[in-house]
């Protein structure tokens, strides 16, 4: 009898949850909409323009840098060697030679 209660209370050991398990919480992705693009340092830039996307959001026009680095919430470099800021693929550097690279 003493070996039968030793086995139920093993086995119910592993399958209750831990105090761990319970803790634990998946992370949270936050919806598109809510999400927040990093926004460049505007003294790094030499032009200072934003444009309105199809989303109706309102997106840093592509720039060059004072100094040659990556700017923060750039999503790809120009073949002008400016950098978009875009959210979307389609149109990128549009007005700018095309992508050079994607980011």
């Amino acid at each position: 009898m003493r070996s039968f209660i030793v086995v139920c209370v093993l086995t119910l050991s592993f399958l209750l949850p831990t105090r761990a398990a319970l803790a634990f919480q998946p992370p949270q992705h936050p919806h598109p909409s809510q999400t927040v693009t990093p926004q460049p340092d505007e003294s790094t830039l030499r032009e200072h323009g934003h444009y309105q996307n199809v989303d109706g959001k309102l997106v840093r026009s592509p720039a060059h840098t004072v100094r040659h680095f990556v700017p923060n919430g750039a999503s790809a470099k120009c073949e002008d060697g400016s950098y978009s800021f875009s959210l979307h693929r389609q149109g990128t550097c549009s007005h700018h030679g095309g992508v050079a690279q994607w980011l």
